[in-house]
């Protein structure tokens, strides 16, 4: 009979680039695909921008990851570096947090200040990190649990996902600033190289911070306590998560009741809330794979709902397009739950053995 040790030897003694194959391509889509289809913001219409999006969001949540696992950090670095992904993507990408908006029936005025949407890059700032990076890397993660402790990537692979990635930066801001803004009759905007410089600093502080924080944010590490119940961590990340989309409501009411400053404040409190609490119930004991998934599913489920504020204007095969997406991800996240539940339980037992 062969044995779990067996097995495990097996599939060590395979290729890298066989091995990591898998949790590669998988993390590659899922970051624009959680990010941007299943909430609607790439459509049918314009699949095609997947590729591009795939070389951005998907090399940039590769590498991310590719870094903490190296410096064996935890989830902290994970999110700071999610961070200075979407940094990089409002400032210097795309530069949507620094361009006047040009969404029909935004209100372009409420929260620009000194060159920068605030409130739009506040809000990106979470979700860039949050469904770009960290819950795609989860999902990756608990579809590939034996590897999930191990890079991913050798120098050479390395390398070409560097090279991929600024590929697409270059993309996608020739895509949105160059081609898009022009189809939308909004003139070409240049941001001040002071603001560039801005955007280049802060990627780089938290960077820096990241890699000095390597030491903080591993789950289970508290030894007085036990880990929330997982329903209960699914809970709470559906109601933070569902709740970090007000700011782009404010964006575009038309008269919001509270001032840009109210808002920022409130925003930022709730952010801080949210990952005290997360990181909080994480740090407990008995910390599993089913909490993983409990949380990065709410997170999920929470960023496909607004989309369907937003279908007036939608083509049919758009609407269509989008149910499907957010039906099959439904099962998809139901039939990974039933195989996590599986392997938590056979760990489980095997312990009590």
């Amino acid at each position: 009979m062969q044995t779990e040790s067996t097995k495990t030897d097996t599939r060590l003694s395979q290729p890298a680039r066989v091995r990591y194959r898998g949790p590669i391509w998988t993390l590659l889509i899922l970051a624009p695909v959680i990010g941007e289809v299943l909430s609607g913001s790439t459509r049918l219409s314009i699949l095609f921008v997947l590729i591009p999006e795939m070389m951005v969001w998907g090399g940039g949540a590769l590498l991310c990851r590719e870094m903490v696992r190296r410096w064996r950090a935890g989830g902290i670095s994970l999110l700071l570096l999610g961070l200075a992904l979407s940094v990089a993507e409002e400032f210097l990408i795309q530069q949507t947090s620094l361009a006047p908006l040009p969404f029909p029936g935004v209100n372009a005025a409420f929260g620009r200040y000194l060159g920068v949407n605030w409130i739009y890059f506040l809000f990106m700032l979470g979700y860039e990190s949050v469904w770009v990076v960290l819950v795609p890397v989860q999902v990756t993660e608990l579809l590939f649990p034996a590897r999930r402790e191990q890079p991913w990537l050798r120098k050479r692979g390395l390398i070409a996902t560097c090279i991929v990635f600024l590929i697409g930066c270059r993309i996608a801001w020739y895509g949105w600033t160059q081609q898009a803004l022009k189809r939308m009759n909004v003139a070409p905007y240049h941001p001040p190289a002071l603001t560039i410089a801005s955007g280049l600093v802060a990627i780089a502080i938290l960077i820096c911070i990241a890699y000095l924080l390597r030491d903080h944010g591993h789950p289970g590490r508290a030894v007085n306590r036990s880990a929330a119940n997982p329903w209960l961590i699914g809970f709470a990340a559906f109601v933070f998560s569902t709740g970090w989309w007000a700011l782009m409501v404010l964006i575009f009411t038309p008269k919001p009741k509270v001032t840009a400053a109210t808002a920022l404040l409130l925003g930022l409190i709730w952010a801080m809330v949210a990952f005290a609490t997360i990181w909080f119930g994480s740090s407990g004991q008995g910390w599993s794979d089913m909490h993983r998934w409990a949380a990065s599913a709410a997170a999920t489920l929470s960023c496909m709902l607004p989309g369907y504020l937003t279908l007036v204007g939608w083509s049919r095969p758009d609407l269509i397009f989008k149910i499907c997406v957010n039906v099959a991800a439904v099962v998809a996240l139901l039939l990974l739950a039933r195989k996590v539940r599986r392997r938590v339980a056979d760990a489980q037992q095997a312990a009590q053995v």
